[in-house]
């Protein structure tokens, strides 16, 4: 049994050794193998090092150029293709598509194509509402045309009043035309736009005559003077008119009377230019200039000429008076009329407005301020 036993161990410890012997080689062969493909791997690695500086070397090279240049082309194909054809279209737009035939229609009637061609033409949106047109028709009717900016509410104020409220188009414009006539009267016009609200800066003057449209006339208004809109066709006897002249024992003269509204009179002495003076809302003016001694007795003409706002005389009258003699009387009077003030008197009479407080002392005034039409008042001509 014994003997058994000491066999049986025996191959145990072989067949033990065995395999460890076989682990062995097992290991050992794996690593050889590893070995291998590691030298392989590096083998490889230094083979495309090899090759990338061949091909570094080769760029440098003159020889090679050509081959650099398909590299580039190669890699930036797309972009350069691109380029190409935004260059084309260019290209097509510059030269073919706006040398093609257009059509023109030609009118048989050149009138008709002038006013549609007026019609057409739009003037640009305002930031501030303006007038284009103001017009008065017939019966006192009036148009007023303007521009402010595109599909805004804008209001027109006839002497404050907001009279209409109209829409300005796509381009800005509006039109008004109120439905009743105006009566014979001074009229102040102005605009008014809303969100952002917004007053115009100019306003239109219309005087309706009672002669009709044909004697009226329209001024526009601006912070640089006045402009002629519509002047009148006509004038009647009483449209430029010469009321009173006074001659002063001090050697000046005054001239009042009435004229179109807004407008200037200019005044000649004999044929030499003695001054001018403006022509109040209700049609009254006033001019005191020095003119020297006036002899009793001779013969003188005053002429007086109407002027629209650029200068030019749309109407005169002259008068022609002998001088009388004078009373030695140290006063003149003078009538009040609608739109006088103080100052304006004693700038005629007196030469200085600032001494419209002799004026009032003379005649009890207690407010300056306040005189009343057809008022006579007393002048003290002498006074200093």
């Amino acid at each position: 049994m014994a003997n058994d036993n000491s066999s049986n161990m025996g191959k145990t410890k072989r067949s033990t050794d065995n395999m460890i012997d076989e682990a062995i080689a097992n290991q050992q062969d794996w690593m050889s193998r590893r070995r291998t493909f590691t030298r392989r791997f590096l083998k490889t690695i230094n083979v495309f090092s090899k090759k990338k500086e061949e091909k570094n070397t080769e760029k440098t090279a003159p020889k090679q150029e050509p081959e650099k240049k398909r590299s580039v082309l190669r890699e930036y194909w797309f972009p350069i293709l691109c380029a190409f054809f935004v260059l084309l279209v260019a290209l097509w737009v510059a030269f073919i598509h706006t040398n093609r035939t257009q059509k023109v229609i030609v009118l048989q009637n050149p009138t008709q194509q002038v006013t549609q061609v007026k019609k057409a033409r739009n003037l640009a949106p305002s930031q501030i509402p303006v007038f284009d047109i103001v017009r008065i028709k017939k019966d006192g009717m009036i148009v007023v045309a303007g521009r402010w900016q595109p599909k805004k509410t804008i209001s027109i104020l006839i002497n404050n009043k907001i009279v209409a409220t109209e829409q300005t188009n796509d381009g800005g414009e509006f039109v008004y035309a109120p439905k009743n006539a105006l009566k014979p009267g001074n009229y102040t016009l102005s605009l008014l736009g809303a969100k952002p609200k917004t007053a115009s800066k100019d306003k239109v003057f219309i005087y309706i005559s009672e002669a009709g449209y044909k004697n009226s006339l329209s001024l526009l208004l601006t912070p640089k003077g006045s402009k002629v809109l519509q002047s009148p066709r006509r004038f009647l006897d009483g449209d430029l008119e010469v009321s009173k002249i006074d001659y002063l024992d001090t050697g000046r003269i005054v001239v009042t009377g009435t004229a179109l509204p807004r407008l200037r009179v200019s005044l000649e002495l004999n044929g030499k230019y003695i001054g001018f003076a403006r022509v109040s809302d209700y049609k009254n003016f006033g001019l005191g200039a020095d003119v020297g001694e006036l002899k009793s007795g001779e013969k003188y003409s005053l002429s007086v000429r109407l002027h629209d706002t650029n200068g030019n005389t749309i109407s005169k009258t002259t008068h022609e008076f002998v001088m009388p003699e004078m009373t030695g009387d140290s006063d003149t009077f003078y009538t009040v009329r609608r739109g006088d003030c103080l100052w304006v008197i004693a700038r005629n009479f007196l030469r200085r407005g600032i001494l419209f407080s002799i004026i009032a002392e003379r005649n009890k005034i207690e407010n300056p301020d306040l005189i009343f039409p057809k008022q006579k008042l007393q002048i003290p001509t002498k006074a200093k």
